[in-house]
């Protein structure tokens, strides 16, 4: 099997953080390289040694803290590589302080400019549930059949629908969804479950992500889905943190909120998910690996949410939730 090496540059208090959003992604193995463990070695005096050889020291002048990952040339470890960009890219907007560092990912043996097609020989069509059909724009809709056919272009954005995540959040908003609904979008990545909703009879949607390509991206998928632009409205930012933009979304305002990001971006945002719905409203959370689930089903049982129904795939798990407050 052939492999991707990718590195992720960032400092020594960017590892924990950076380790911990790639095993929300399901990448359990990587290699750290922290800068701040060879200049402890030279400093410290308790050590007898005679010399540092020349090449190392000149190697390791100008190291920068790295964590590399391996993932395989395949249609997951594509996804893989794609989540994790996308994933960097929230992290590196939330990072005012720029205490990870600058946060890149550089892929051996690709070329920034080729790596974000590499993945479309993967990208196949294929059903969900029992009435989407997901598509990417460039292949034709064979066998949709009834289905309602969605096509997504996700370029740097997450959300193909191939990750069990959004497989299990499109699941769920078609068992959620019911005509004339308001739905909010939180974490919209490419729109992918703005635009189910849409396909599944929502009135219309509000997006919402703090990375600002993925804002655009997430405008064109819905256009390119033919959705006009007075039914969906997309903002770039922070919910937790910007007091101004909830009040812009709109308090009370959905019947659906659905937030398919990762645990402790879950968690971050529990305080604030009731203010969005209307009473009676389902909350939807999706991205949660199954050793978190306990840790998410508490912040949100703090806020007064209940569960309703789970859903599991190999280790990722999905809830709907109705607010009892």
């Amino acid at each position: 099997m052939d492999w991707t090496k990718a590195s992720i540059y960032t400092t020594t208090s960017g590892i924990e953080p950076v380790c911990g959003l790639l095993l929300e992604i399901g990448i359990t193995g990587f290699e750290i390289e922290d800068a701040q463990d060879f200049q402890d070695f030279l400093n410290d005096t308790t050590i007898h040694r005679d010399y540092v050889e020349d090449s190392l020291m000149a190697k390791m002048e100008h190291c920068e803290t790295c964590v590399k990952i391996y993932l395989p040339n395949n249609a997951q470890g594509h996804q893989m590589l794609l989540d994790t960009r996308d994933a960097l890219n929230r992290m590196k907007a939330s990072d005012s302080e720029h205490a990870f560092g600058r946060l890149a990912l550089e892929c051996e043996g690709i070329r920034e400019e080729d790596w974000a097609n590499n993945w479309k020989q993967y990208f196949k069509p294929f059903p969900v549930g029992e009435h989407l059909y997901i598509k990417p724009t460039w292949e034709k809709a064979e066998g949709a059949g009834e289905r309602k056919i969605l096509e997504i272009d996700p370029s740097s954005s997450f959300g193909t629908g191939q990750h069990n995540t959004t497989r299990l959040c499109l699941e769920a908003l078609e068992k959620t969804v019911r005509p004339g609904d308001r739905v909010l979008d939180l974490g919209c990545g490419s729109g992918i479950l703005s635009i189910a909703a849409m396909l599944l009879g929502a009135k219309e949607v509000t997006g919402v992500d703090i990375d600002e390509n993925s804002v655009k991206i997430a405008g064109e998928n819905l256009r390119q889905n033919r959705i006009c632009d007075k039914q969906f409205c997309l903002h770039c930012g922070d919910i937790t943190a910007d007091d101004t933009l909830r009040k812009k979304i709109g308090l009370h305002s959905y019947d659906v909120v659905a937030a398919n990001i990762v645990a402790d971006v879950i968690i971050a945002m529990s305080p604030y998910f009731s203010g969005f719905l209307k009473a009676g409203g389902t909350l939807l959370v999706s991205g949660i690996i199954a050793n978190r689930k306990e840790d998410v089903l508490e912040a949100l049982a703090q806020q007064g949410f209940v569960p309703t129904a789970e859903h599991e795939k190999e280790d990722w798990m999905a809830f709907a939730f109705h607010c009892a407050q």
